[in-house]
C-alpha cells in the first residue's frame, strides 16, 4: 500500500491534449507520457497534433541537424 499517492503537476488553465483518448483535457489528467501540453488555451491544445507534425517537418528539414552523412551510408563508424 502506497503512503502517498503522486499528484500529477499541473494547474487549472493549463490545457493539454491527451494521445489516448485524442481529446483536450484542462489540467492533466492522464499521466505525462499520454500528453502533450502545457497550451494556453484549449484552441492551441486541439491543434497538438498538427504543430507536432510541422515541427518535426521544421526539425527534418533543418540543416544544423540533417546528418548527410549518415543518410549517404557514410559517418564515422567502426568498420
Amino acid at each position: 500500500m502506497a503512503l502517498f499517492k503522486k499528484r500529477q503537476v499541473g494547474k487549472p488553465g493549463e490545457w493539454y491534449y491527451c494521445l489516448v483518448h485524442h481529446k483536450v483535457e484542462e489540467g492533466p489528467e492522464c499521466p505525462a507520457k499520454d500528453r502533450f501540453g502545457p497550451y494556453a488555451t484549449p484552441e492551441e491544445a486541439n491543434h497538438a497534433m498538427e504543430t507536432a507534425q510541422e515541427r518535426n517537418l521544421e526539425w527534418q528539414n533543418d540543416p544544423k541537424w540533417n546528418d548527410k552523412s549518415r543518410e549517404e551510408g557514410g559517418g564515422t563508424g567502426a568498420p
